[in-house]
């Protein structure tokens, strides 16, 4: 396995933790407190689980894009994605930045490292893509 596939492989695994957690607060998990900065601590409201299910929807979107941009999935797409990775990057840059600054201790500890994952392997991905 080379070095792109290795870091698809790892955002994909990062990623889907996340789409996990999201669908979990859309269904009514109360773990709140763990995103979203804790402004809803416990079960999030309806319009918030709206929320979380758009965020896992974009979340495997991104996923796509990674993997196919490693030429591990949908590779009639690799070369279309070649500037979507970037914006991949970009949404995984600023959820470190985001998940960094977040009020909740909780949230930090538990996202500044998920989002550090996918924005490393997605930074490879995108510089080692043939």
């Amino acid at each position: 396995m080379n070095i792109t596939a290795a870091a698809a492989i790892a955002f994909a695994v990062a990623a889907v933790g996340v789409i996990g957690f999201q669908v979990a607060l859309a269904l009514g998990v109360p773990w709140g407190s763990y995103a979203m900065g804790g402004a809803f601590p416990g079960t999030f409201p309806p319009r918030m689980r709206v929320a979380a299910l758009g965020q896992a929807v974009l979340l495997a979107g991104t996923v796509a894009i990674v993997l196919s941009r490693a030429g591990l999935v949908l590779p009639a797409w690799s070369g279309a994605v070649g500037w979507l990775i970037w914006a991949v990057v970009a949404i995984a840059a600023a959820a470190v930045v985001l998940n960094a600054i977040t009020p909740s201790a909780g949230e930090r500890r538990l996202w500044v490292p998920v989002a550090a994952v996918m924005l490393v392997s997605s930074l490879v991905v995108a510089l080692t893509a043939a």
